[in-house]
């Protein structure tokens, strides 16, 4: 396997998983009440809330709705196709 190929994995897999984790995190906004510094829900906030804080800052919550998860589960979707996609860059680097 060449070093293209284990990159490609690598963010692949890492931005489904971010892709998932936002996802997670637009459900958790629907339960005010959680607390996210428990285990299971600290599992989801700690990876996301960095990119989730300035996002905040930019865009505040609009009617009391958190929409910072929904606009990175954009970002991270667009950065997956542009990498890995039918006609990402990392796809038409290894043909």
């Amino acid at each position: 396997m060449s070093i293209l190929t284990v990159a490609s994995w690598s963010i692949g897999i890492w931005l489904g998983l971010m892709t998932l984790l936002f996802i997670f995190r637009i459900v958790l906004t629907w339960y005010p009440q959680v607390e996210l510094n428990r285990f299971p829900f600290s599992a989801i906030a700690i990876p996301t809330e960095p990119f989730l804080s300035p996002t905040r800052k930019l865009i505040p919550p609009l009617g009391g709705v958190d929409i910072s998860p929904i606009i990175w589960v954009g970002i991270v979707s667009l950065l997956r196709e542009v990498l890995l996609g039918q006609q990402g860059i990392l796809t038409m680097l290894m043909r």
